[in-house]
């Protein structure tokens, strides 16, 4: 039987307006197994409406009143866990234990950390910087928030987006991928029955279903004072030129191609151990994966021997298997794009591991480790957001630097060294939003995520992502 989306606008469920539909495909199977509404502008017109009706009152709201409707969210994920995770691993395919684990217990953590940083909105204290006058600084919520998902954590990037911005004083209208909207319309019933219970305006939290034109028609709305995409940079730079049309805020977290940087005097079998979990965990489908390991030659073929041995062990399989690390790439198009870059490979490369999909069924990959690249090899240079791994070997720590800054991309990063000297050498010459040294891929709620250059700009997670849904405006008084 078929399972059916809705939108949910203003407190309530509704199909899209003119009765288009997507269909939404199963990973582990390709088989259709939902649809959801193809909105159109009368529907974005209509949570747009409902965003700014709320916003007002949502705004005046005292931060204590924030934190306890975030709090309630956060309990009424919790109580509803189990159906969370079945809804994320339907859309996904990912390990059921894994999504509970690794993605519903830190998005829940995640919004009672907001619930927390509600209570900490301030500007700074009253001064005198001229002369018989007085100035205090405000910090005030921007407003309306378009907000676009990406499908590779999708309830993990709805908390994100939604957190912060409610936290603020903000109204949220919210898209899912047309790949994976089931745990964010579920998230805004459980959103949805809290606001009710407390007597707050429904139309502060909405989520709009759709395609790419769906979430341009979001951006380019007049109302919202904000748009935010977590997604490729293609949409990203899209998302960027459509928001300038109106001078609109924007805070992108785009794509990544992350180094991870083994030097000589490294634990390599720790290196192994996390960077098998770091490359293809979710498949490989995140923008902080270890996925371009720069090793020095001196531990170069020893090192590549151990992690080709470890990616043949490891598995990928259907939700319900506690062996498996990972399920399948999120659909037909990502398969394709994976698959390319492997049967694209030049003939210096050498596959160590995998280089084939999974079984005939689905869109399974194998975990994947290729050698013998070149800094301007395409899959180095490009993301592959797929369970696939590059090695290459380096001289020195210029020569490592150079690799790993070599890219567009600047968003994680990682350092392997028992020398505490060069590590926090590394870590100011990586050119990246983040370093981790001796692990890679560890996030938490106090600390931001976000990169440079063409990983986008603006912080999630943290004071600092949470200061991006504000803005500051002086108030000077005559004495």
């Amino acid at each position: 039987m078929s399972i059916t989306f809705r939108n949910y606008i203003d407190g309530a469920f509704a199909d899209a307006s003119d009765g288009r539909t997507l269909d939404v495909v199963d990973p582990t199977t390709g088989d259709v197994y939902a649809t959801s509404p193809l909105s159109g502008a009368a529907d974005v017109d209509a949570a747009m409406a409902a965003a700014a009706a709320a916003f007002p009152v949502w705004r005046d709201t005292t931060p204590s009143v924030r934190q306890r409707a975030l709090l309630k969210i956060a309990d009424a994920m919790e109580a509803r866990a189990d159906e969370l995770v079945a809804a994320e691993s339907r859309d996904t395919g990912k390990p059921l234990h894994l999504t509970r684990s690794e993605e519903l217990a830190p998005a829940i953590d995640q919004v009672r950390f907001f619930a927390g940083a509600a209570r900490m909105l301030e500007g700074r204290s009253a001064g005198e910087y001229m002369e018989g006058m007085t100035s205090i600084i405000r910090r005030e919520p921007v407003g309306v928030c378009a907000q676009v998902a990406p499908w590779n954590y999708p309830l993990l990037m709805a908390v994100w987006k939604f957190a912060p911005a409610l936290a603020a004083g903000n109204a949220v209208v919210l898209k899912p991928s047309d790949t994976t909207p089931a745990s964010t319309v579920l998230i805004a019933e459980i959103i949805g029955g809290v606001l009710e219970e407390l007597a707050l305006p429904r139309g502060i939290f909405n989520v709009i279903c759709g395609d790419r034109e769906t979430g341009r028609l979001m951006v380019e709305h007049p109302t919202p004072a904000m748009a935010s995409i977590t997604g490729s940079v293609r949409a990203g730079i899209q998302v960027a030129q459509s928001a300038a049309k109106d001078v609109k805020r924007v805070h992108l977290e785009l794509g990544g191609k992350a180094p991870a940087v083994i030097f000589e005097d490294a634990d390599l079998t720790k290196a192994v151990e996390d960077l098998v979990v770091g490359g293809f965990f979710n498949a490989g489908q995140d923008c902080t994966a270890a996925t371009r390991v720069l090793v020095h030659e001196s531990v170069h073929d020893e090192f590549v021997a151990a992690l080709a041995k470890a990616a043949a062990e490891t598995k990928t399989g259907l939700p319900d298997d506690e062996d498996v690390l990972y399920g399948p790439l999120n659909n037909a198009g990502q398969l394709a794009q994976v698959s390319g870059f492997i049967e694209r490979l030049p003939e210096h490369a050498r596959i160590e591991a995998g280089g084939h999909r999974v079984g005939e069924q689905g869109y399974f990959y194998a975990p994947t480790v290729v050698s013998g690249l070149k800094q301007d090899d395409e899959i180095i240079q490009n993301e592959v957001f797929g369970p696939v791994i590059t090695v290459q070997s380096f001289t020195d720590e210029a020569q490592a630097v150079r690799y790993a800054n070599g890219v567009d991309y600047a968003l994680a990063s990682s350092v392997w060294t028992k020398d505490h000297a060069r590590a926090m050498r590394m870590s100011k010459n990586l050119d990246f939003g983040c370093v981790w040294i001796n692990t890679h891929m560890a996030l938490v709620a106090e600390m931001p995520h976000g990169g440079f250059k063409k990983s986008g700009y603006g912080k999630d997670l943290s004071a600092y992502g949470f200061e991006d849904y504000t803005r500051i405006k002086h108030v000077m008084t005559s004495l």
